[in-house]
């Protein structure tokens, strides 16, 4: 029964080994490295840079071709803000802060603070506040404590800030003052993602705006010191360049808080942006974030170093 297995010339079976049929590779075999990740920007630039442009030149022909077409501008932009604002709070926490009196006294409070001044404004806030207390009892008394505070306090955070900005256009050089404080936003935000993007690594505060880093704030305050002192010096009567790194520094601090207090409030609501009218950029008060608690110290120093006249 074996004489096959020694026949001369007999094809003999091979038994090949288990760890030899499904060969592993070899542990220094070569393999081909992953591609690098790109960064993204996080947002569509082409759309963001074209609406910015379109808002610059409408900004710019109303800030020198009549100053009271500007104040309608921010007069728009406040009732717009208030729209965005009220809306998310009835919509993600039920939140129900009145738009009417809101939008018709954030209104009259940006005009009274560009007529009046700031006894003007803080009239208008009051009477604002006033109006919200009211209009707010014709309803249920049920959250009527949480409306009107809610209420409250968007008058406080959108026109009642946004009336610095008016105030700022009295001054005789009103208009060059308004554009640096614009100008020195615009470099601080563009400071701080440009160079966040490019060299970011150490969080600045990962609870409340994870894209925020310490390298992105250092890029924001140089920009803006480097760009204050230009304005302050070329723009500005009676300025000077060092009054102008100031200027820009705090800028530079205003204006990061400013979007990080709204990242707070975004996060708090559970959404990413406060609106979508704006493409590439959100909403109006998702450019207005940095802008608006930067209009009062810009306002503030701007008298110190130059007066209000």
């Amino acid at each position: 029964m074996f004489q096959d297995e020694f026949r001369p010339g007999f094809a003999q079976p091979r038994t090949v080994p288990a760890e030899k049929q499904n060969p592993e590779p070899m542990p220094d075999a070569h393999q081909p490295a992953p591609a690098p990740q790109k960064k993204s920007a996080g947002r569509d630039l082409s759309a963001a840079i074209g609406v910015g442009v379109g808002l610059g030149v409408v900004i710019i022909a109303s800030l020198f071709v009549y100053k009271a077409v500007f104040v309608g501008v921010v007069a728009v932009a406040v009732v717009v803000g208030l729209w965005e604002l009220t809306s998310r709070l009835r919509e993600r926490k039920g939140i129900k802060a009145p738009l009417v009196p809101l939008a018709v006294g954030g209104a009259a409070m940006v005009v009274a603070g560009y007529v009046r001044g700031a006894e003007g404004a803080w009239v208008a806030m009051a009477l604002t506040t006033l109006a919200v207390l009211v209009w707010r009892m014709t309803e249920s008394p049920e959250d009527y404590l949480k409306d009107v505070t809610a209420g409250v306090f968007a008058a406080f955070y959108v026109p009642f800030l946004a009336t610095f900005v008016a105030m700022m256009l009295t001054a005789q050089d009103g208009p060059w003052r308004v554009l640096t404080f614009l100008l020195l936003t615009v470099v601080s935000d563009t400071g701080a993602y440009a160079v966040g993007w490019r060299f970011g690594k150490h969080k600045l505060a990962p609870r409340i705006s994870p894209g925020k880093t310490r390298e992105g704030l250092l890029g924001a305050v140089l920009f803006a010191m480097v760009a204050g002192a230009l304005c302050m010096q070329f723009l500005i009567d009676d300025g000077t360049w060092w009054q102008g790194l100031l200027l820009g520094l705090a800028v530079a601090a205003s204006a990061t808080l400013g979007d990080l207090g709204e990242s707070m409030i975004k996060r708090d609501l559970g959404i990413k942006d406060m609106g979508t009218l704006l493409p590439g950029h959100g909403g109006i008060m998702d450019r207005l974030d940095s802008l608006l608690p930067t209009a009062p110290v810009v306002w503030l120093l701007m008298v110190v170093f130059v007066g209000s006249a």
